[in-house]
Order: C-alpha cells, then structure tokens, then sequence
C-alpha cells in the first residue's frame, strides 16, 4: 500500500449557474454550489464532486467544507472511503468515492460497461420544470418533439387543475404505451388530500408519483402506499436512513412501490447499493438519478448505473443544465445519454 500513502487530497469550491433557472418545490435554483475534490499520487489525478443540495440534503451543514477537509484527509490516509465512518456526509462520500474510482482507473470510464464503451446509451426521462403553465407546456412541447418516451413533471408550483391539463395534453398526443409519464410532488401535497388527488392522477396512467406527501409522515405514508391507485416512488423519504437495518425497517413499514436513488444524497454508491438490494428483495421497483450536480457528478452516477444495465429510463440528465459546466464526453441523443468513448480518458 506504499502508494496509497502518497495519495493527496485538494478541495476546489466552485459555483455553476443554471442556463435556465430550475424550479422546484423548494424554490428556484438559479446557481449551485459544489466543492470538487482531486486526489493525487504517482503523477495520476482523481477527480470527485460533493454537492450537497441546501435544504435537503442530510450533509448540507454550516461547516461542510471543513468535515470535508476531514473525510479528504482520512481518505488520503486510509487509501479508501469508510463509508460507515462518514455515513451521515452522503455527498462527501460520493465525491470521495468517485475520486478514488476514477484515479484508480485512470479514466473517467469509471466501470468497463457497453455505456462506458461508447456502444450503449442509457435511456433517461425528460424533466419538465416547474414554471408556469405557458412555460411548462414550451418544455413538455420540446421533449416531446425531441422523442422522449418518458417525461416527469416536478408539480407543486401552479394550480392542481392547471397541472392536470398539462398531463391531459401529453395523453391526447401520446398514450401510456407510447410515453411514459412520471410526476414528482416533491412533499407538495397535504396528507388529507393526497388520496383524491392520487385517485385523479390515475385516471391519466401516470406511470408513479415521487414524494406526494413530506418525508417522514410514516403513518400517513403507510396508508397512501397501501391503498393509491397510482404507485408511489419514495426520494426525499429515504434521506437520513443510513444503516441497513434503518432501511429494512423503512421498506418493511411503509412498502412503497418504486424507491428514486441519489447518490449525493442517499449515501454514495455504497449506501445506493444497499437501497438496491434491500429493495429488489421485497420486489420493489427502483431508478437511479442525479442531484443536479456538474457533469463530474452526473458522469460518475451514469457509469455507476450503466453496471446495473438499468431498464426502465433513469434521471440522468441534469448535469448538461450549466452555462459554465466540466468538459467531459457526456451528450444527449434523442432519450438517451451516452458517454462518447473516443472523447477523452
């Protein structure tokens, strides 16, 4: 292990400003603050992304970058992550997990997979802001005419009804087969309401609905997934839960339908893995998606999910959303984002 003991870590704080402001239900994103991470030895460089998501994310504290400089030097001195260690920083394990990756490998193919080959791409869905009604459907408008057969509406920010109609359209042009058509309610709804709006949402074959009441609602959350007609995808619920046995007893009580995996947030690849086959034990359904981070973060999240050999579209394509974004060989064609092969190592 004698050149792990020469590894080296820098952090580089940078800040990347959307080419659109992205809203959500928790306000609009205009800017977002990252710290890349590159660690160093025997004259090769790896690189990483920590980007916590303000207001959500469990490691989004006052002193985030100095626990970085913590986990940074402890991940140059052990020549690995402790992930158990760091457990309740997900986006610093990410980032640290990725460095380590790519400055073992050499290359930003961080696995070796069709996707990483250049040979296959990875189908994702197109997400559709939110905005107001005259600017959501422009945005529904041009993924569908670039050919996505899946497109998700973050909803929340305008009027039920209003809402409603934009998913109508896309089902007057397209049915169920042909498009397949996700919402995400980011905590939007009250619980008293959440059983009749789901029952409505159904009527349109929406394929699930992410988060339709706050995280952490265990009870109420039991009885929706128990009795909606429309399946539900747990995201923001799966925050804070990380030991296994903490995630058995969320899957066990609340049983959703899909469960929606964040690296950044929900634990890095390992903490990710363990979601994923806890879940696939009691046949429950899951995705893989980005947290708007850079294309740093968004190409270690897609190589990661490549080794999966995903089949149903994955979140993938938030990181092309920056003016001032990292070069990497990451481009969108059609539905489908790949990894130019032949671009650069």
């Amino acid at each position: 292990m004698e050149t792990m003991e020469r590894l080296t870590a820098e952090i580089f704080p940078r800040l990347f400003h959307f080419k659109k402001p992205a809203g959500t239900s928790r306000g609009v994103y205009t800017e977002r603050r990252s710290w890349l991470v590159r660690l160093k030895a025997d004259g090769h460089e790896g690189w990483g992304e920590c980007a916590p998501l303000p207001k959500l994310s469990l490691d989004d504290v006052p002193d985030y970058e100095v626990v970085l400089r913590d986990v940074c030097a402890d991940v140059a001195r052990k020549g690995m992550v402790d992930t158990t260690r760091w457990a309740r920083y997900p986006s610093m394990v990410f980032g640290l997990e990725t460095a380590l990756r790519h400055w073992e490998r050499r290359t930003h193919a961080l696995w070796d997979t069709p996707f990483s080959r250049g040979e296959e791409g990875i189908c994702i869905n197109g997400l559709i802001w939110m905005g107001s009604r005259e600017d959501m459907y422009a945005q529904i408008r041009t993924k569908m005419e670039a050919g996505y057969r899946c497109v998700k509406l973050k909803i929340g920010a305008i009027s039920f009804e209003e809402e409603l109609e934009l998913l109508r359209f896309v089902r007057r042009h397209f049915s169920a087969a042909e498009m397949e058509l996700r919402v995400d309610a980011n905590g939007a709804f009250l619980p008293r309401e959440a059983s009749d709006k789901l029952k409505r949402l159904a009527e349109l074959d929406l394929h699930s609905i992410e988060q339709p009441i706050r995280a952490g609602q265990w009870e109420e959350m039991a009885r929706l997934t128990a009795t909606s007609p429309l399946p539900i995808a747990f995201d923001e619920e799966l925050i804070g839960h990380c030991t296994r046995k903490e995630k058995q007893a969320l899957l066990d009580t609340l049983r959703p339908q899909y469960v929606v995996l964040k690296p950044s947030l929900h634990g890095g690849f390992q903490g990710c893995r363990e979601w994923i086959e806890e879940a696939e034990r009691r046949g429950i359904g899951w995705w893989i998606t980005s947290a708007l981070e850079s294309n740093i973060g968004l190409n270690a999240i897609a190589q990661w999910c490549a080794t999966w050999q995903p089949k149903m579209p994955q979140g993938l394509g938030t990181g092309l959303l920056f003016t001032d974004n990292v070069p990497m060989p990451l481009e969108i064609r059609k539905d489908c984002l790949w990894y130019v092969a032949d671009g650069h190592q």
